[in-house]
C-alpha cells in the first residue's frame, strides 16, 4: 500500500482551489437533494465512514439517532475547533478546499432534516475563518445555500462562528455551550446532543473531515468508499506528518497504511537520525516507538497495540528528543486548557505538571514515577470529558516505554539531553 488516495486534497496545489471555479458545481449535493434523506443516511452507513475527529464513531449511525417527526428544529454543527497538539488537517483543508466542507454540510443537513448549520472555527486562525466565510458567501450568491437550495423547496442557512481559542470547545457539548453564548464547559451526558443539543434541540456534531468526505460518497457510491481501508476502518483519511521527518505534510491515504510506508513517501526521518517515538493521533494518544512502525493505522489495530488512531496526527521524534520534556510540554498544555469544571482534571493536571517539572530538572526520585501514574489513575475515567483522559496518555505510555530515561534524569541530576550533561548520558 504505497499509493496515496487524493480526494479531499486533490486540488490543493491549484491556485484557485478555494474558489467555486476551482472546486466545481456541487453536483453531489444536487444529486443528494433528489434523494430521500433516509437513503442518504443509509448510504453513509453502508460506506463505513467513521468520525474523523478522533473518536471514530460511525457517522451514519450518529445521523440516524436524530428523532424524526418530533416537531423540533434540527441543527448541524461542524466542529472546526482544531486544537489538539500535532493535529493540523482540518485547518489546511478549510484553507485549500472549503467548498468540499460546504457541499458536505448541504448534504448532511438535508439528510438529518436540518435547516440551520453552524461551522465553529477556532478563533486564532483568522485567515481560515475569512476563507470559509468567503466560500459561504460564494455559495449564497450562486443559490447553493439559502432559500430554495438549487431551486428546490429546501432552505438552509449556514453560520460561520468564530470561537475564542479554547481547547475544551473541541469537546462537542462544550462547543454547544459556547455557541449558545455560555462559557465553554462540557455537559453531563445523557442527554446526548442527538436528543438535546444546540438550544435543547436534536443536533448532529461532526468533524470537518467527516463532513467533507460525504460528497465523494454520494458522488461515487458507498461501495467505492468501503473498497478502501480495512474491514472495520473503511475509506481514506488525511495523515498529518510533522516533526523530525524529511518532508512533513498532509498525506491522504487509505486507513490501514503503516507509518513505515508513510515515512518512505515522506523521505524518512531527517538525515543522520533515527526514529525514537511518535504519536499515532496527536498528543492525547499514547505514544508509540520504532517497534510499532508496521502497525496498520486503523482504529482496531492501533487500539490493539495500546494507543488510539485519533486524528492521525503523526508527530515524529528522533533520538535527540527528551521524552520527559516532551511529556512535560504536553502536560503543561492540558493543565492550561483544563476548563476547571471537574476536580480530577483541574487538580490532577496541575499536580502532574508540578511533578514532571521536578523530574525534568533531575530533582525527583523513583517514587515520583509512582506518583504521576497514581495521579493519572485518579483522572482517567473520572472527568466530564476526554480532556482528562487525554492528559494521562503521554504519562502512562512514556513511563511504560522510557522508564530508564526518567530514572537517568535524577541519577545525573538533570536532563541527559542537556549538552553539558551529554557525556554522562552518552548522547550526542
Amino acid at each position: 500500500m504505497t499509493t496515496l488516495t487524493p480526494v479531499l486534497t486533490k486540488n490543493w496545489d491549484l491556485p484557485n482551489s478555494f474558489t467555486l471555479e476551482g472546486y466545481g458545481d456541487y453536483s453531489a449535493a444536487r444529486s443528494a437533494l433528489a434523494m430521500d434523506p433516509d437513503a442518504i443516511i443509509q448510504a453513509v452507513k453502508d460506506s463505513g465512514l467513521r468520525g474523523r475527529g478522533g473518536a471514530g464513531f460511525p457517522t451514519g449511525m450518529k445521523w440516524g439517532f436524530i428523532p424524526q417527526g418530533d416537531g423540533k428544529p434540527h441543527y448541524l454543527v461542524v466542529n472546526a475547533d482544531e486544537s489538539e497538539p500535532g493535529t493540523c488537517k482540518d485547518i489546511p483543508l478549510m484553507m485549500a478546499n472549503p467548498h468540499s466542507l460546504i457541499e458536505g454540510v448541504i448534504i448532511t443537513a438535508f439528510a438529518i432534516r436540518a435547516n440551520y448549520a453552524f461551522i465553529y472555527i477556532r478563533g486564532e486562525v483568522v485567515h481560515v475563518i475569512r476563507r470559509v466565510q468567503a466560500a459561504v458567501r460564494e455559495a449564497y450568491e450562486k443559490g447553493y445555500i439559502g432559500r430554495g437550495v438549487f431551486g428546490s423547496g429546501y432552505d438552509l442557512e449556514i453560520v460561520v462562528h468564530s470561537g475564542a481559542g479554547a481547547y475544551i470547545c473541541g469537546e462537542e457539548t462544550a462547543l454547544l455551550d459556547s455557541l449558545e453564548g455560555f462559557r465553554g464547559q462540557p455537559r453531563l451526558k445523557p442527554p446526548f446532543p442527538a436528543v438535546a443539543g444546540l438550544y435543547a434541540a436534536p443536533t448532529v456534531v461532526n468533524n470537518v473531515e467527516s463532513i467533507a468526505s460525504v460528497p465523494s460518497i454520494v458522488a461515487n457510491g458507498a461501495e467505492w468508499f468501503a473498497g478502501m481501508g480495512t474491514e472495520k476502518s473503511k475509506g481514506f483519511g488525511i495523515f498529518s506528518l510533522s516533526g523530525h521527518v524529511t518532508r512533513p505534510g498532509q498525506y491522504e491515504a487509505p486507513l490501514g497504511i503503516t507509518l513505515r510506508e508513510l515515512l518512505d513517501m515522506a523521505g524518512g526521518i531527517r538525515e543522520g537520525h533515527r526514529l525514537k517515538f511518535w504519536t499515532p493521533g496527536g498528543s492525547s494518544t499514547p505514544i508509540f516507538t520504532d517497534e510499532h512502525l508496521d502497525v496498520p493505522l486503523d482504529f482496531e489495530s492501533v487500539g490493539a497495540k495500546g494507543s488510539m488512531l485519533g486524528t492521525r496526527a503523526l508527530q515524529i521524534f528522533d533520538e535527540t528528543t527528551c521524552v520527559v520534556r516532551a511529556t512535560l510540554r504536553w502536560t503543561e498544555f492540558y493543565a492550561h486548557e483544563s476548563c476547571g469544571k471537574c476536580t480530577p482534571c483541574r487538580e490532577g493536571t496541575f499536580w502532574l505538571k508540578q511533578v514532571l517539572k521536578r523530574l525534568e530538572k533531575g530533582q525527583g526520585t523513583e517514587d515520583d514515577l509512582t506518583t504521576i501514574t497514581d495521579i493519572a489513575d485518579n483522572i482517567l475515567g473520572r472527568s466530564f470529558c476526554a480532556l482528562g483522559d487525554g492528559a494521562t496518555s503521554p504519562i502512562y505510555s512514556s513511563v511504560q516505554h522510557f522508564r530508564d530515561e526518567y530514572l537517568k534524569h535524577f541519577e545525573i541530576g538533570g536532563c541527559p539531553f542537556d549538552p553539558a550533561l551529554a557525556t554522562v548520558w552518552g548522547a550526542k
